[in-house]
């Protein structure tokens, strides 16, 4: 599983505090949205450029250590 605290910060000074993808104000929550509502990876690249493969993986396994209550254990 990808290391998501490469790519993501959650600092309250941005997006009310909510995990975001560092450089940008793109949330964990905007990509898993529109990963659940069809949009491929590379359409979500080719619309948010700063975006990559990599940091779309890091928004899924966030959510993952989150669904599993381990975020902020290890």
């Amino acid at each position: 599983m990808i290391r998501f605290n490469k790519y993501i910060e959650i600092n309250t000074e941005k997006r009310f505090g909510k995990p975001i993808i560092i450089g940008t104000r793109i949330s964990v929550y905007d990509v898993l949205s529109w990963l659940s509502n069809g949009m491929t990876r590379q359409e979500i690249i080719h619309d948010y450029p700063e975006l990559t493969e990599n940091k779309i993986n890091a928004c899924l396994s966030f959510a993952a250590k989150k669904e599993q209550g381990q975020l902020y254990a290890s």
